[in-house]
């Protein structure tokens, strides 16, 4: 709504002011009362936020990273169970829920990465997990793509993704907290993520389990010793359960379940052409936020 604000950052920039009134927008669309009311075409969305000042992702499901470093024997720090892991992620082209995902070869082991993501308003330095529960305004849906196979020479180097982490893919809406109802408990969403590949039902992990690292231990992790500004989104991290038959949200987990029960992996990474489809459903299976439906092309 042009009249409120002309962006969701401009919105986020002066939320005290925008949220009551996007609410009555929010309103009058439910009741059919808005003008210019338009059937709604995700393929016409852009991320909700096209650019963000601040992309960072954790791994608050400590369970996937255990796995990961069993599956190459290496003990995994017990600080890891106590103090998030979190990456800066590229916030300057972040791609719609539909638009293809140009990567310049198969060989770089092209994974997907299914997560949950919040949007803050403002948040002040050295914020408690508890006072940061409150800066939580908005939440999406994230395919956080990965290139594997680029993946240790850069941490071999000692600093972090760069190459091996691609434009990162949002769902078409976000939504305040307050339409989750129950399935948000404050920090959490508690409901399954939903991912297809080529049609094929992939993983269905539910992202309020075994999440060790809830979003407001995420935030206040954040900005342990920075301010974040208003559009800040701080992901989840790939979901993951340890009941494995809710299958896996990334390739390679299932990968690292193939080589520890049978000594290799089997199941390929992604090729040009593969379609991956992410979606989440309420209690009476409507769709959330929308879905990310996207395809790997050549870049």
């Amino acid at each position: 709504m042009p009249d409120i604000a002309a962006t969701l950052q401009a919105a986020l920039d002066d939320w005290k002011r925008c949220a009551p009134l996007l609410l009555e927008v929010s309103a009058q669309l439910d009741r059919q009362a808005a003008p210019g009311v338009f059937a709604f075409d995700s393929g016409q969305c852009a991320a909700p936020l096209p650019r963000t000042f601040q992309w960072a992702d954790g791994s608050a499901y400590v369970n996937h990273v255990e796995l990961v470093r069993k599956a190459r024997g290496a003990e995994m720090p017990p600080s890891f169970w106590e103090d998030p892991l979190m990456y800066q992620g590229g916030g300057d082209d972040l791609l719609g829920p539909t638009d293809d995902v140009p990567v310049p070869s198969e060989e770089m082991g092209i994974d997907l990465e299914a997560e949950v993501a919040v949007i803050t308003d403002d948040v002040p330095m050295g914020v408690s997990a508890a006072a940061a529960a409150g800066h939580i305004q908005l939440v999406m849906l994230v395919n956080d793509w990965s290139l594997r196979n680029l993946i240790p020479v850069e941490l071999a180097k000692g600093f972090g993704f760069f190459q091996s982490k691609p434009a990162t893919a949002f769902s078409p809406v976000a939504v305040s907290v307050d339409e989750l109802g129950k399935a948000w408990d404050g920090g959490k969403v508690h409901l399954p993520l939903i991912s297809h590949i080529n049609g094929e039902p992939f993983g269905r992990p539910n992202a309020g389990v075994d999440m060790t690292f809830d979003f407001p231990r995420l935030i206040a992790h954040a900005a342990r010793t920075r301010r974040l500004g208003a559009g800040a989104i701080i992901g989840s991290g790939t979901v993951s359960n340890y009941d494995r038959s809710n299958g896996s949200s990334c390739l390679a987990e299932k990968r690292m379940l193939e080589q520890v029960a049978g000594g290799k992996p089997k199941t390929p990474f992604l090729k040009f052409g593969d379609r991956v489809r992410i979606e989440m459903m309420d209690a009476q299976e409507r769709s959330i936020f929308g879905a990310i439906d996207q395809q790997v092309v050549k870049g």
